[in-house]
């Protein structure tokens, strides 16, 4: 969270097509904080996109040539949708970008999430800062207080005011 998973995303996008060359770009559909079909970064950079549910099959939607597929939310796509990824990658030669969180704000992880860091070829971390100054790996859930919530279902869309990103020693903390 507040990594720039989604401005990243939005400048591979924009480095691809700046060479003339074909993208498509997804989002999880339940992700609505700005509008459901929008990449959209925090820093303001925002574009329309395709989007993702739980019926979606990424082997049928995408059927032509592209340079690059782009997925944002990736940590909201089903295990099958991952091997579905994978396959286009490895089988139709489609490169495969994800952007997502490893884990909620339990610390458990998504299960889309888990199936990406065990079929993917190569791993990125964005890093982010805790409020302690040290490397964010986690992230928190809080109230309209800012109290932490430790338990609730995993999926609760929210941005800056519903979750904050922290280290590991402030996420196990009883003040984290």
């Amino acid at each position: 969270m507040n990594a720039g998973k989604s401005t990243a995303m939005l400048q591979v996008a924009h480095n691809y097509e700046e060479q003339g060359q074909t993208v498509r770009l997804f989002t999880a559909a339940i992700d609505n904080r700005y509008g459901v079909g929008h990449v959209t970064s925090r820093l303001g950079p925002q574009r329309d996109s395709e989007v993702f549910d739980a019926d979606t099959n990424f082997l049928e939607r995408i059927d032509q040539k592209i340079a690059c597929l782009l997925i944002d939310e990736a940590q909201f796509l089903t295990t099958a949708q991952v091997q579905q990824l994978h396959q286009l990658a490895q089988v139709r030669g489609v490169p495969v970008i994800t952007y997502g969180l490893r884990s909620d704000f339990r610390g458990e992880p998504f299960p889309g999430s888990a199936y990406l860091l065990a079929l993917a070829d190569d791993i990125e971390e964005l890093k982010n800062i805790c409020s302690c100054g040290k490397k964010a790996t986690m992230n928190i859930r809080v109230d309209g207080n800012g109290r932490r919530i430790k338990d609730g279902e995993q999926i609760s869309i929210g941005g800056n005011e519903s979750y904050r990103q922290a280290c590991g020693r402030c996420f196990y903390s009883e003040a984290g």
